[in-house]
């Protein structure tokens, strides 16, 4: 088996790292996964279609595109709720007050639930 064709089996982010044998925080990649993993997946994209010359020089690519995700988020890059919730896809109605999918007013993400500043605030005192 190729060395591109063994990284086109991986599905782990531990993985890629050892792959490339690359050193890594296991927590931070622990708790970012998902985050890391969309943006190299975009980052890989990117090289789709692109004649790079050789499987050698696609995988630097890849190698570089893993480095700089990764910088990315161990220097503190947090992805906006916006493009949380554009990684999940606009939510089909508001879970607060049950209005229409078009309620544009979120005023906050808080573990995938977003509420509306029309639904009026309760206090419990």
């Amino acid at each position: 088996m190729s060395a591109l064709q063994e990284f086109k089996t991986i599905t782990d982010a531990e993985d890629y790292f050892d792959f490339f044998d690359l050193e890594y925080d296991e927590r931070l990649v622990y708790v970012k996964r998902f985050h890391i993993m969309k943006k190299y997946g975009e980052m890989i994209q990117k090289a789709d279609g692109h004649d790079l010359g050789s499987d050698e020089k696609l995988l630097d690519y890849y190698k570089f595109a893993l480095i700089s995700v990764y910088k990315n988020f161990e220097n503190g890059y947090s992805p906006s709720a916006a493009e949380i919730w554009d990684t999940f896809g606009k939510p089909s109605a508001c879970s607060t007050c049950s209005t229409s999918s078009s309620c544009n007013d979120i005023e906050e993400v808080s573990n995938g639930v977003h509420s509306c500043t029309s639904q009026t605030n309760l206090s419990f005192n």
